[in-house]
């Protein structure tokens, strides 16, 4: 293929203010990564909750989260991202709805949606890595923890939670980097996180190529950095004879 590469296409001016196209890939990063944080939050959050659940000794509780995770994960993210963002805002009171759609800037209203989205979405993931986690430790700690006088709100925290963490750190890195790659359905609704500045400056520069490997290019780095920073972590606080460290 004879095609010359434009790597200066970058520090050219895009026509709109002094922006250069570059200027485009940073803003969108950091609508990228403020998507993923704060869902990621969300996610772990309420995902812990519902793994909790997911193993108490209730069966209306756990019930209840067997329900959310099914529904959760068995519908597309995309038709979800739509039902935020489109017909959830139409449910709310009147006050709220009026605030949503006209007193928000359209890019904060389309970033609340997605968060919500995303943190929702990747919550049920979360809660089956959870419930795997405390379901792989011995009934024998529960049994202990008991034996101490501790109260079932007690066993999770103090017991449970800080061994099964260490164990799903692997399946939790998975889901983290997945929601930094999820993050890119924002551009569906006009939200311009990474791929969106990607589509538009290939289109107003018309360096097709260029433009698609800086972003391959940053979505790798930012991932990879990720999984090394999550390795270290779990080397870290690995639990000896549950998670196998350093194998071959």
């Amino acid at each position: 293929m004879n095609y010359n590469w434009d790597w200066s296409v970058f520090f050219k001016s895009t026509g709109v203010g002094k922006e250069i196209y570059l200027d485009w890939f940073v803003t969108g990063l950091g609508w990228t990564i403020a998507i993923a944080l704060v869902a990621w939050v969300i996610a772990l959050l309420l995902g812990t909750l519902l793994g909790v659940l997911r193993t108490v000794p209730n069966r209306w509780l756990s019930g209840i989260a067997s329900a959310y995770v099914e529904v959760f994960r068995n519908v597309p993210l995309l038709v979800q991202l739509f039902l935020w963002y489109f017909l959830v805002p139409d449910l709310l009171p009147e006050p709220l709805e009026l605030w949503f759609k006209q007193d928000l800037n359209p890019a904060t209203s389309a970033y609340l949606s997605v968060v919500v989205c995303l943190g929702l979405f990747t919550a049920a993931r979360v809660c089956e890595q959870v419930r795997t986690g405390i379901q792989a430790l011995s009934k024998g700690q529960t049994a202990a923890a008991y034996a101490m006088g501790f109260k079932l709100p007690q066993v999770y925290a103090y017991v449970l939670l800080p061994q099964a963490f260490r164990i799903i750190i692997p399946p939790l890195t998975s889901e983290f980097l997945n929601i930094f790659k999820n993050s890119s359905v924002a551009s569906l609704i006009g939200l311009m996180e990474l791929l969106a500045q990607t589509k538009q400056a290939a289109e107003y520069s018309a360096n097709l190529f260029e433009t698609f490997t800086l972003a391959t290019l940053i979505y790798f780095t930012l991932n990879m950095s990720l999984m090394l920073l999550m390795r270290m972590i779990e080397k870290k606080v690995a639990v000896p004879g549950l998670i196998a460290v350093g194998a071959k």
